[in-house]
């Protein structure tokens, strides 16, 4: 079955964040942004919503920062749960529950899951070799072992994924392996696992995902999947040799917990639980009835627990529905580099929200107008100063502060009474009513950055409205005209008021206030913006204005970029690792002719398809959509780059170029690449949305 298309009700979820530190803005730009807009959304139609999340406690991550810290694991996600907490509060995201996985009904919810499952045989229980600590006396879970990657040979590889070269690892792959807790050689130990046959449920991920979810999940998502699918599926350990997470609840399971991937995600149904019993409600319905449509909002490193690991523990428990839609974002990169938890390269929720009090908004704007939906993007402290300078002050606040004033300036703040509509007022009155109908076509295609734009615009219209009919110029020799004028800008102002609720919470409610709006406690719905006759009735008093929105200054721009050159700095003097400008740059090239040039055909391509060559490290075979055709083309990538995380990457590529066998496969073309200063490779690619493939590069 494909997408739900009319449910009763509405199950969203957001990733849990590990609660072994604050949230930033790749989190909040990745999922809790986007999941909030749609779960506001969903609520302004009047719909059924659960919207649910809460803090990951458990796993290694945990255990490794009350290390280093000194201190218990509890005391570590006490803090860090408080402190993410409120800032989720203090930003608005508008949870139904926040709870947590060490709470007792998670820790019963995740046994019971695990149980049923274990009763039903749908475990493999295995002996297996794992790396063990013998100074420690302790198993080594795969973030307690260091060592070089087999793959790239990168010396600081951790036991469950390289981060130079994105390799998925075990522990057991390393060479020259050492415990991160005491510094020792660890030795190979028996010891007794339960794993989850992925392999079983090939069959199954290939109908829902590949077939039923060909045409509506993202294409990210979509070609991930694809590539862990087509790889074959292999057991996955589902317990682990650790003493902080949830007890292994069957015989032999003494000294053993749930591994964090396979209990976390149950934490969407424990917190569901958790609400609807202090709601008075029913929970079973929100994760059992066919009738509920599930959607998980997540970042790209999270696709395969949430699209083929939890729905096959969901489909093997079987009494539990299966996500309509994981729509995974990219990421959100910082100034040009990667955001990094350890490095802290990050802006701060917390702190943002001490520095730049009451503008929540702003933040929330600039994520969403900049929303790393199709591929990766930058958030910079330039951009977002433009975007509230530029649209939330200049066009939105502007429009509205002129509307008050205006009211109150000549009508003593009361709804004037229309005369005759002009053609000009019919159709601006015509395109507010339309408003609601595109925002939603957005939202529910889950392009919550298009939809952003979408407001913008509805402001746009009311600006444009005023300017061109210059109410200021006209109350001197007209005044019948302009009350209409005004009467029209009101209802422009009002439909602001409800539209801009899931992108701009805050300025919604203090546009409401400026506007008296609600005042007789019965609240608009979405879709009353385009069925009402009028959203302000004639007679009806508004408040005074004040402005939604305050212009930020060049010195507080700075004041952050001065902020993360320091932490360069620090980062730089502790590692020695080397900044863009200790990059030798390539001498440049021999002169050449613009006909030399001009015979270049470079076009705007999507890749489709992407695999490793078989017997070759480096290479992937990519399939290319070029606009002329789709090609296949062979680089020399892939200790770079994961086949399933470019999917749906738009790239730069040389389609003229004479075909050219490499190990049986004849390649088509080349795509475009550069190396960072960590010599790293990055696409050359088209930043713009919008660009079409087989568009030429000039």
């Amino acid at each position: 079955m494909a997408q739900n298309t009319s449910p009763s009700r509405y199950t969203i979820t957001a990733a849990l964040p590990y609660t072994n530190g604050p949230i930033h803005i790749g989190h909040l730009a990745g999922v809790y942004v986007p999941a909030d807009i749609y779960s506001r959304y969903l609520r302004l139609k009047g719909n059924d919503v659960a919207f649910v999340c809460g803090s990951d406690e458990h796993g290694v991550a945990i255990s490794m920062k009350a290390k280093k810290e000194g201190v218990t694991p509890t005391e570590i996600i006490d803090k860090y749960h408080g402190i993410i907490k409120k800032s989720f509060a203090d930003f608005g995201i508008s949870f139904d529950n926040y709870s947590r996985t060490s709470a007792e009904v998670h820790h019963k919810t995740a046994s019971e899951f695990f149980k049923k499952m274990y009763e039903q045989g749908d475990f493999i229980e295995e002996e297996t070799e794992q790396l063990y600590d013998e100074e420690a006396n302790q198993f080594l879970a795969d973030r307690f072992v260091i060592g070089t990657c087999p793959r790239c040979g990168h010396e600081e590889a951790y036991g469950d994924q390289c981060e130079n070269c994105g390799s998925s690892l075990n522990a057991t792959d390393l060479i020259n392996p050492k415990s991160t807790i005491t510094g020792t050689v660890p030795t190979l130990k028996k010891t007794k696992h339960w794993f989850l046959p992925l392999d079983r449920y090939e069959g199954f991920l290939k109908q829902w995902i590949l077939e039923d979810h060909k045409s509506d999940w993202k294409p990210n998502v979509y070609g991930q999947c694809k590539s862990w699918i087509d790889e074959g599926l292999k057991p996955r350990a589902v317990t682990r040799d650790l003493d902080w997470g949830i007890p292994v609840p069957v015989q032999g399971g003494e000294g053993k917990v749930l591994y964090v991937w396979f209990d976390a995600p149950i934490g969407y149904i424990s917190s569901t639980k958790e609400w609807a019993e202090r709601e008075g409600k029913d929970w079973e319905p929100y994760w059992k009835d066919k009738d509920t449509k599930l959607v998980h909002f997540i970042g790209k490193d999270n696709i395969v627990f949430h699209c083929i690991i939890f729905p096959s523990m969901l489909k093997a428990n079987g009494d539990f529905i299966l996500p309509d839609n994981v729509p995974a974002n990219e990421f959100l990169n910082l100034e040009g580099n990667k955001l990094s938890t350890s490095k802290n390269w990050a802006v701060w929720l917390h702190e943002y929200l001490e520095e730049f009090p009451d503008m929540q908004d702003v933040l929330r704007y600039a994520l969403t107008a900049n929303a790393p939906e199709t591929k990766d993007n930058d958030f910079t402290w330039k951009d977002f100063q433009s975007r509230n300078n530029n649209e939330l002050v200049a066009i939105f606040g502007n429009f509205v502060n002129r509307v008050a004033v205006l009211t109150h300036k000549y009508y003593d703040g009361k709804v004037p009474s229309p005369a005759e509509l002009l053609a000009v007022d019919k159709d601006a009155l015509e395109a507010l009513k339309e408003f609601p109908n595109t925002l939603s076509s957005s939202l529910e295609r889950y392009r919550f950055r298009e939809g952003s734009q979408q407001l913008m615009n509805l402001a746009r219209l009311g600006n444009k409205y005023l300017a061109d009919q210059e109410p200021w110029k006209l109350v001197k020799t007209d005044e019948e005209r302009v009350q209409t004028i005004m009467y029209v800008a009101l209802q422009i102002a009002t439909g602001l008021a409800v539209l801009s609720e899931p992108f701009l919470p805050f300025t919604s409610e203090k546009l409401k206030g400026i506007l008296n709006f609600n005042s007789n406690g019965v609240k608009a719905t979405w879709d009353d913006v385009a069925t009402a006759k009028a959203l302000l009735p004639t007679g009806h008093t508004i408040n005074s204005s004040e402005l939604l929105f305050r212009k930020i200054e060049d010195s507080e721009i700075q004041q952050q970029l001065d902020k993360l050159e320091a932490t360069k700095k620090a980062n730089a003097s502790t590692t020695n690792e080397p900044t863009d400008m200790d990059k030798e740059i390539t001498p440049q090239k021999d002169t050449i002719t613009y006909d030399d040039f001009s015979k270049l055909d470079m076009r705007v391509g999507t890749i489709v398809e992407a695999e490793k060559m078989p017997k070759a490290d480096k290479l992937l075979v990519l399939k290319v959509d070029t606009g002329l055709d789709t090609r296949t083309i062979v680089s020399g990538i892939a200790n770079s780059f994961k086949p399933e995380d470019i999917v749906g990457k738009k790239v730069t590529v040389l389609v003229n170029l004479a075909p050219r066998k490499l190990r049986g496969v004849e390649s088509e073309g080349m795509i475009l690449m550069t190396e960072n200063a960590e010599g790293k490779l990055v696409f050359v690619n088209p930043d713009e949305d919008g660009v079409a493939n087989g568009e030429g590069i000039n």
